[in-house]
Formats: C-alpha cells, structure tokens, sequence
C-alpha cells in the first residue's frame, strides 16, 4: 500500500496515536501474559494469608483473574496478536511497506516485548492487580473466541495446572531459606533443622530410633527390689524401667520408679508386688509419625520393637493395606504393616523421658482393643511369653522420636553426670 498521509496532517496524527496506543497495549498484553500466567493459585493464596499488607491486597485481585488460567492465556494472547496484525497496516499509510515492517518489528521487539515482559517479572504483582479490571473487561470481550479454546485446552491438558512441592523438593526450598545458606534467608540453623527432621519423620521406622534390647537396661520380674537392685535402678537415671519374664528379650511391662519411693530396700518386695504398666508392643516397620500420635495419647511414652515377618506372608493377591493404617499390640497380637523399612542409622544410647503425672483417660482403639486398664495385673497364672509372637528387637520411647524431629541428642542430667566421670 502507498503512503495516503504525509506529516503534518491531522489524519497523520491521529495514525502516530494509534500505533502509540497499538504497541503500548500489545506490550502491556505481552507484559501481563508473563507476570499473571508464572503466579500460581498455591503461590497467590500463600501471598493473601502471610504476605505483607500490599502483597496480600494485590494477590486478593489477581486471584479471581487468573483462577481460569486457559481462559486468561486465551485472552491475553488474542489481544495481543490483534495489536500486533493491527500496528502495520496502520504503520502503511504512513511509510514505504518495507519501512512498515522494519518499524513495526522493531517496535513490537522493544516495547511490546522485550521491556514489558522485564518489568512485569519484576513487578507483575502490582502491575496486575492494577490492570486486573482491564483484564476481566479483556476476557468478557474475547469470551466468544478465547472459551472455546479454553475449555479445549482443559480437556487436553487438565484444568490444574498448581504442582505442589514435593517432601525432597521442600526440604531443598527450606535450607535455601536458611541463613547460612547466603542467600538472604531468614531461617536459622535449628529452625531449618526441625522443619528437615519433620518433613523426614514419616519416612523413618520404629527400628530407625530405637533402642537395641542387648543394650536395654530391664529388670526381671522374679526379682526382689533389695538394697543392690534399687542402687542400680537409681544410677541408671530412668524414669521408666522396662520388665521381662524369663528372658530379656520377652518384655511384659514397665515400672515407674517414682512408684519405687514407698518401698524399703529392707523388706526386699518382689518386683512383681509392685505396680507393673503394661507397655505397647509395635512392629519395626511402623512410621514414627504414628509412633508420636499414639505416644500423645498418654497411655504410655514406651513401646516394645518386634520384629515384622508380614510382608514376607503377604500373597501376591492380598490388597496391601494403607501405611498410614497401623495398629499397635499389647496382647501380643500381630498386625501387616505395609509400609517398608527405609533406613538404618547409628543405634543410640536409650533414655526416657521424665514420668507424667497426667494420663489421658480417652482410650484409643489404634492402642489396644478392648484394653481397660493400665496396669498389668500379676496372679497364679503362667506369664504371657510374648516371643512366641514376635521377637522383640529394642525399646523405643517418646525422646527417642523427639531426637530424631530434632535431628540431635537430648542430654540429660545422667548423660552430663556420666560425662563427666
């Protein structure tokens, strides 16, 4: 096409203020493609309910917007394909046709690219939440066309488009956080600590934190609570002892040694005269994270670790239960676990934490059936020899778990003192 207006003209002009407002608007449609469409719903919500006064206003308005992405996509690209056919016809009547190319791409690449996509990485935020009325007046405009394309992209493609981290890729996103990572995080070493230690706790087993039976102290129950016995329970420094019948490895209960305060070394009372709690038998394989509930319910801060043979006795055509269904033992029963054994670390030193002096009285089902009482009641008749059952490999207690959330020991005031012997 030839050029219709020379300079100077009114019609002259009006063109240069139609390609102005063409390659603003094109930039502003490329601009907003780039900083509404790399904000994710995960990333917009996070903003409104943590994030600081102006960014959780401005995520407020672009959520609605960009919560029908295709349709956004859709319209955005439209618009911004329209200005750009749009610039050089207008860009024609004014110059030579290859000018008008020239021009037109030139235009395009600096303002209708290049600096609005560089500024609305960088301020997308804001400049979205301004330009949010403009775009939902934009996506009402091009319905007719951008839905149909929409819907056909949803149907392709899926509709949720927000993948949330995964517990390796949080774990990596929480120590780039860290402080000492360099990068302006303001996490610190025991904060970041913690969070790795729970985001790895339903990953770990019974037998990653428990205590070997070979290095358990455990006192018989035949054996009478003399001068010598009640000495060694002190020096240990536990608050809860562990008792077995015959052998050390058949644990059948446990005795709190503020109850030993009433007995006199003199009168040599039987262990088994005093009050024995029954102590919960668990299998290796179940994950700490149901360990830590369980322990929260106040029935005991102890369990007893017995070896699982389930998976081996699962046929190929049994349906594997959920790992998350567990069930613990008392009675000496067994229950398949699915959930496999992850790792293996250093065993350590078992320690119990201090004795409570509330119990809660809700009883659970996950905990026992049928069970009605804490105390293990003592009569004529043979032990349970719990062996027989599942062999108990160690003994896990609630600092045990809380060592590996922290991801470091717990010293106590019998660890200082035998440290410094």
């Amino acid at each position: 096409m030839a050029v219709q207006y020379s300079c100077c003209e009114t019609e002259f002009f009006i063109r240069i203020v139609i390609i102005t407002l063409l390659v603003l608007f094109a930039g502003l449609m490329s601009g907003l493609t780039l900083g509404l469409m790399s904000m994710s719903l995960v990333d917009l919500e996070v903003l409104i309910k943590s994030g600081t006064p102006s960014d959780r206003k401005h995520a407020a308005k672009i959520l609605p917007v960009v919560r029908r992405q295709h349709l956004l996509l859709c319209t955005l690209l439209l618009c911004n394909a329209a200005a750009m056919e749009a610039l050089p016809i207008f860009l024609d009547s004014l110059v030579t046709a290859w000018e008008a190319i020239i021009l037109s791409v030139t235009l395009i690449l600096l303002f209708g690219e290049i600096f609005p996509q560089a500024v609305c990485s960088r301020y997308g935020l804001a400049i979205g939440a301004a330009m949010a009325p403009v775009v939902r007046i934009l996506v009402w405009i091009c319905f007719p066309v951008a839905y149909p394309i929409s819907k056909l992209l949803d149907l392709l493609l899926g509709k949720d488009h927000d993948a949330l981290f995964r517990r390796a890729e949080l774990k990596t996103l929480v120590d780039l956080h860290g402080n000492e990572a360099g990068k302006g995080g303001e996490l610190t070493r025991d904060e970041t600590t913690i969070i790795a230690g729970a985001l790895e706790l339903s990953e770990k087993t019974a037998r990653d934190a428990m205590t070997p039976i070979s290095e358990t102290f455990a006192i018989d129950i035949n054996a009478k609570l003399d001068r010598d016995l009640m000495k060694l329970i002190l020096e240990e420094g536990h608050s809860r002892v562990p008792v077995y019948y015959e052998q050390p490895g058949n644990i059948i209960g446990l005795i709190l040694v503020k109850n030993l305060l009433t007995v006199h070394p003199a009168d040599e009372v039987p262990v088994k005269n005093v009050t024995i709690r029954k102590i919960p038998r668990v299998s290796e394989t179940m994950p700490l994270y149901d360990i830590l509930n369980e322990f929260q319910k106040g029935h005991s801060h102890m369990a007893v670790v017995v070896r699982d043979h389930s998976d081996a006795e699962l046929s190929a055509t049994e349906k594997p239960t959920d790992a998350r269904d567990v069930r613990l033992d008392i009675q000496g029963e067994r229950y398949p676990q699915e959930k496999s054994l992850k790792s293996k670390r250093a065993l350590k030193k078992w320690k119990s934490l201090p004795s409570d002096t509330n119990v809660n009285k809700s009883k659970s089902k996950k905990w026992s059936n049928d069970f009605h009482s804490e105390v293990l009641h003592i009569n004529d008749e043979p032990l349970l020899n719990f062996t027989k059952e599942g062999e108990a490999i160690g003994i896990i207690t609630l600092e045990d778990v809380i060592e590996e959330l922290l991801q470091e020991e717990i010293y106590d005031e019998t660890d200082l003192h035998e440290g410094s012997q």
